[in-house]
């Protein structure tokens, strides 16, 4: 879908019932026992994880093409007294630049655009997480813009340590087709 379709979607409240969903279990797990820094929620949508972030004291920047998703996103920090910035950037068209060194943790839920794994490495501090939940072909499926190959996630991620990897049925009920999930921390941030 274009970013004129999701600014759509957003504006007519079609999904709005996941807008409160619970946060992505993976990004649950992963910062349970992370201490709070700075987070960046790319293709953030209504801010599901973002607002699950703050409320833990991460200081989040969410990102998002759908300014409608932005508004949404706005409204409901506000409401929750949540001091997030959230910004609106057509991230296929470089609209957002990822400041190497910035982050502590990167998060990309259910949206594949391969040229941003790279910068998301550079950009997270040292013992920092990138953490990608892409869609996967189904099996005998063939890959699309919006869907990688089995296995093909982890191939972006080679040259750091992976602490989660899963393929398989999503563990979030928002999503129904299968994904790929990579919890990575990159080595370059380690001294290494």
């Amino acid at each position: 879908m274009d970013l004129q379709g999701w600014n759509e979607r957003y504006r007519s409240g079609e999904g709005s019932e996941d807008w409160g969903a619970a946060p992505n279990p993976l990004l649950v797990a992963t910062c349970l026992n992370v201490p709070a820094g700075k987070a960046l929620d790319l293709a953030c949508g209504a801010g599901r994880n973002a607002i699950w972030l703050a409320e833990r004291g991460w200081k989040v920047t969410a990102v998002d093409g759908a300014a409608s998703a932005i508004e949404i996103l706005r409204d409901r920090s506000a409401k929750a007294g949540l001091a997030m910035d959230a910004s609106v950037a057509d991230l296929e068209t470089n609209g957002f630049q990822i400041g190497e060194s910035s982050w502590d943790l990167i998060v990309m839920c259910f949206y594949l655009q391969a040229s941003l794994f790279e910068p998301a490495k550079l950009g997270v501090r040292s013992g920092g997480l990138v953490l990608a939940i892409v869609h996967i072909a189904e099996p005998g499926g063939e890959p699309t813009d919006h869907r990688l190959r089995p296995g093909e996630l982890k191939q972006y991620f080679t040259d750091c340590e992976i602490l989660h990897y899963y393929e398989g049925k999503s563990n979030d009920a928002a999503h129904k087709r299968p994904v790929a999930e990579i919890v990575a921390r990159p080595r370059n941030t380690q001294g290494l």
